[in-house]
């Protein structure tokens, strides 16, 4: 209906472009928090060669993942007390038949991607962000 409208998609579950979007970001969630990981998947649009994600990692099964306990706070990478969670937004361009997680923030307290330079490129996937830029 109104993804139509707005001329997005979601890739449907089980499908090679949900999973080739998921795996994009993968390794970058995964040195931050720590392997395994898989995403629960509150946003996924694509229009054409851009897309955009909104996820949330845990551990297989739904276990919950700590910030504190993770590589990347082990490392002095992540500010888990400045973070709103871990949840992740993704701006991904296809290049190719290769989708890159080009543009992501983890823990983010604000609409980042709401930006003219971010929207003159994805505003397909992201209209409700981009309205009056």
């Amino acid at each position: 209906g109104s993804a139509v409208a707005q001329g997005w998609h979601e890739p449907p579950r089980g499908s090679a472009d949900r999973a080739a979007l998921v795996d994009a970001i993968r390794p970058h969630i995964e040195w931050k928090l720590g392997s395994p990981i898989e995403f629960l998947v509150y946003e996924l649009r694509r229009a054409g060669n851009v897309a955009f994600a909104n996820l949330y990692p845990q551990r297989p099964g739904g276990g919950a993942i700590d910030p504190y306990a993770s590589p990347a706070f082990r490392r002095g990478e992540l500010s888990p007390e400045d973070m709103d969670g871990i949840g992740v937004q993704v701006l991904y361009y296809r290049s190719g038949a290769t989708w890159v997680a080009l543009h992501w923030v983890m823990g983010a307290g604000d609409v980042w991607y709401a930006a003219p330079e971010f929207c003159a490129y994805w505003r397909a996937v992201i209209p409700e962000a981009c309205q009056g830029l």
